[in-house]
């Protein structure tokens, strides 16, 4: 396969995936990025020779740099986080801890992490960037949750889905340890 053949399927992979990450159609990207239905569509089948004006108006509409769309080399299918890789982030005062377990990157990432919080032990954390979710599973205990300003109570065995571009907490106000699952996504 030649250079130019590789480069081709890699932009008609990654136009297709990040198209399809936004929910849009055709001809709502060709709208977005003022090109015509037909050059997308001869895009994500490999075909066609796009000029660099026209790969640079969908980068730019995706909200992807341009090298982002010919990158050859993809991330593989799977990456595997062994326990050595995972890493404490966060030491409470009572020996709770935060552990990013495994990430992806760049943007859109996730992130997903193995929390335990000791009796009276809270976790403060700031505001990430617009558009950041977290979901978080509770093992064991109860979780106090505080999101600007508003907080709940989330038991085990429960979920909780968040906006993370807001000033929240994860705390414990009982007696026993609270184990919960987190997963950021990060837009």
């Amino acid at each position: 396969m030649s250079d130019q053949d590789a480069i081709g399927e890699a932009v008609a992979r990654t136009v297709r995936a990040l198209r399809a990450g936004h929910g849009w159609s055709l001809d709502e990207l060709a709208g977005r990025a003022g090109v015509s239905k037909g050059v997308l569509v001869g895009l994500e089948q490999g075909r066609g020779n796009p000029n660099l004006g026209t790969l640079i108006r969908i980068s730019d509409a995706l909200g992807v740099p341009l090298t982002r769309l010919v990158q050859v080399e993809e991330e593989p299918a799977i990456r595997v986080f062994s326990p050595e890789r995972h890493v404490v982030l966060w030491r409470g005062e009572s020996g709770g801890t935060g552990t990013l377990l495994a990430g992806s990157d760049p943007r859109p990432s996730l992130e997903l992490w193995d929390w335990e919080l000791a009796p009276g032990e809270t976790r403060e954390s700031d505001a990430h960037v617009p558009g950041t979710k977290e979901i978080v599973y509770v093992q064991e205990g109860t979780l106090t949750l505080v999101v600007d300003g508003r907080t709940d109570a989330v038991p085990q065995g429960t979920a909780a889905v968040f906006v993370g571009d807001r000033p929240h907490s994860y705390g414990n106000t009982s007696d026993r340890t609270v184990r919960f699952v987190l997963a950021v996504l990060d837009l």
